[in-house]
């Protein structure tokens, strides 16, 4: 394997501890929209802000005509309270950057630095448009940002985003074709029965009963209605009914999460679940209100713009550093909702690191990463983006 870039890795740090200080969660992360725009507007930049809320991108242009390329940065923290002890911990109460996002939009902001004093290094032609999403953790910020019109608005043809990856050591690149994270659903499941005494059931229609019942029909269509080949995941995180000992109540109230991989499974799971739960209802004699939300479709790559990645990598890296092992999961990601529009490729940069204790999951009150990744993440994206525009 190569040696690991370093550069610009002290001026990413000094980003990423100030982001990391000062989490911002889901469409309220001004100060850090405002701190990249100050940033981009010091180097240049015209910058397009107020789009979904707190988003903002910024376009290169090298004035040599060529293709179009998105660069996407998430920018919003997460509920959690932090538990680490360093000197960078977050200051806001219940707010922490237990994901990495703090990582990539340093780096989005380190590669706006270069296309304004090194850009001939790496981008041969075209354009790059720099794209600092708000609310990717259960916001869809990503469509609404695609809803504001900015991929025909500045005629994107292709789109990449990069995570740092706490289940893949440092100096690898997790990058697969096709399906790379799972879509991201989430059902509410209203059961309304007939009260009474819990002596007297023949006088109810129990939906603590029927509720049971649906939490194992469910799985039925992971086990029964979905091909075995293909990845599913049915949970029912919450069941709440009564609050006596010796009462049937009226209502019960399951809500959880579908996670599917193909579009066919993603398409097909809603109106099933709907048909099953109201039969199983309609057997017991209860009425079923059944709500269904959409929040992250699955996060597929385009075996093309995977294979741009893959060059990259290997450029930076060396021919080892590839790698799929703890690369797919049933996580979800609304860069999902980029890649459904346009051709391009979502991988994660290795930031795991045992000697120096980077091992926490992500969305861990203990969650942080080693930050020699930042300087690899900022390589391999500019070798993605002289690949993509050199190449097509």
């Amino acid at each position: 394997m190569k040696s690991l870039p370093t550069h610009r890795k002290e001026e990413m740090v000094l980003y990423r501890r100030t982001f990391h200080q000062n989490p911002e969660l889901k469409y309220e992360e001004k100060e850090t929209a405002n701190f990249a725009k100050s940033h981009l507007e010091s180097l240049g930049f015209q910058v397009e802000d107020g789009i979904a809320e707190t988003g903002l991108v910024a376009l290169f242009d090298s004035g040599i005509p060529g293709k179009t390329i998105l660069v996407r940065a998430d920018m919003d923290a997460l509920p959690i309270h932090e538990e680490n002890s360093h000197t960078y911990k977050s200051r806001n109460e219940g707010k922490m950057h237990a994901c990495g996002h703090d990582g990539h939009t340093s780096i989005l902001l380190a590669l706006s630095s270069d296309l304004k004093k090194d850009f001939s290094n790496f981008v041969p032609k075209g354009r790059v448009l720099l794209c600092f999403q708000p609310a990717e953790e259960g916001g869809s910020g990503a469509d609404r940002m695609i809803e504001s019109g900015i991929l025909d608005r500045y005629q994107v043809d292709a789109v990449f985003a990069l995570h740092v990856w706490n289940h893949i050591d440092l100096g690898k690149v997790g990058v697969v074709n096709g399906t790379m994270m799972a879509s991201v659903d989430e059902f509410k499941i209203t059961v309304e029965g007939k009260s009474g005494h819990g002596a007297m059931p023949q006088h109810t229609v129990d939906p603590i009963l029927v509720g049971s019942h649906l939490v194992t029909a469910l799985q039925t269509l992971v086990s029964r209605n979905v091909d075995p080949l293909e990845p599913c995941v049915v949970t029912v995180g919450s069941f709440h009914s009564g609050n006596a000992f010796n009462v049937i109540p009226e209502t019960a109230v399951l809500q959880g999460t579908v996670r599917t991989y193909s579009k066919s499974v993603y398409e097909f799971i809603p109106d099933r679940m709907k048909q099953l739960v109201e039969q199983v209802g309609s057997g017991f004699g209860a009425n079923i209100k059944f709500d269904y939300k959409r929040i992250d479709k699955p996060t597929i790559n385009d075996p093309i713009m995977a294979d741009v990645v893959r060059k990259a990598a290997v450029e930076v890296l060396g021919d080892n550093c590839l790698t799929e092992e703890n690369t797919r999961t049933m996580g979800g990601e609304d860069f999902s909702a980029f890649l459904m529009q346009k051709p391009g490729c979502y991988f994660f940069i290795g930031s795991r690191n045992e000697k120096k204790g980077f091992v926490h999951p992500h969305h861990s009150s203990f969650f942080d990463f080693d930050e020699d990744a930042l300087p690899i993440g900022l390589a391999v994206m500019e070798k993605v983006i002289h690949t993509y525009l050199q190449d097509f």
